[in-house]
């Protein structure tokens, strides 16, 4: 039974890869996500996910980079979204809506027009974790220490802009600036991701993680922390699903977070059940943290 659960990635230099690619996913978009569920920029990190199909299917068509492509799709969809909210009464909501229909509608036309992408939408869209090689590991590793480096540096507006975009401003910080550096950040982990999870996938894995963290901390740290762990597990265990059973690996590694997050959601519903229904043990508990606190 042990040796099964570890001797896949022991006997197989592809799935060590790849489990060492989605531990790196993880701690990219777990970094970012804690900020997409602060902030409720849930719509924006699906939009920019979808968003960058376009790019990546020009680039393959002129024999350019694909992560070039994704990087450029990333950066229309976001000036994209500042334009329209900028000169006209739409609300962000409807113009992320409207931009992510329009890249979406675009890409599937674009791969519609040759038969060569057959093959390639579905990588394009699901990703290829069991086929990454050692130069795109440390692409992910060094955009990994890129993102934590900015999340570290600018952690206090960041905050800010979570708790209130006028707080933030008023507390001297250029909130519009942060907040595009924000965006540039989800951006920048759904470019770094898609190769190995894919862009229909990468949302998820900026969501689950970060989400079941937000059910148990409002801390940034623990957050971050924790939903670096669920991601761990989520690949893991996911990778070892797919093993075993023939299962598609990206997406069998964001539906065990998924998992993950409806269990954590009833746990914490439970627990929450069990406070409401004996009140003196929860102010007897709260006395014994208070005398903790006083020592």
């Amino acid at each position: 039974m042990i040796h099964s659960l570890w001797s896949p990635f022991a006997d197989n230099e592809f799935m060590r890869h790849a489990l060492l690619a989605g531990v790196l996913v993880t701690i990219v978009c777990a970094v970012s996500g804690v900020f997409v569920v602060m902030r409720g920029l849930a719509f924006v990190g699906d939009a920019l996910a979808h968003g960058v199909l376009p790019g990546i299917a020009i680039a393959m068509l002129i024999g350019a980079p694909t992560i070039l492509g994704a990087a450029v799709g990333a950066g229309v969809m976001m000036a994209g979204v500042g334009a329209v909210t900028r000169r006209t009464r739409l609300s962000a909501d409807t113009a992320i809506g409207l931009l992510f229909v329009a890249m979406l509608s675009l890409g599937v036309i674009i791969t519609s027009r040759s038969s060569a992408f057959a093959g390639d939408i579905t990588r394009i869209l699901f990703g290829e974790i069991l086929g990454v090689s050692t130069a795109h590991l440390w692409w992910q590793a060094g955009v990994a220490l890129v993102v934590a480096v900015i999340v570290f540096v600018f952690r206090r507006p960041f905050l800010l802009l979570c708790i209130d975009h006028d707080l933030a401003q008023t507390s001297g910080f250029h909130a519009k600036r942060y907040n595009t550096l924000m965006l540039s950040l989800i951006a920048l982990a759904v470019v770094a991701s898609f190769q190995a999870v894919g862009t229909l996938l990468v949302f998820g894995m900026l969501i689950a993680p970060a989400a079941t963290a937000a059910l148990f901390t409002r801390r940034l740290g623990s957050m971050i922390a924790v939903s670096i762990a669920v991601g761990t597990v989520s690949t893991y265990v996911g990778l070892l699903l797919s093993y075993h059973f023939n299962y598609a690996a990206g997406a069998t590694i964001v539906l065990v977070a998924t998992g993950i997050f409806l269990l954590a959601l009833v746990i914490r519903g439970s627990e929450e059940q069990f406070v409401s229904s004996h009140p003196s043990h929860a102010a007897h508990s709260h006395g014994h943290s208070h005398e903790g606190h006083g020592h």
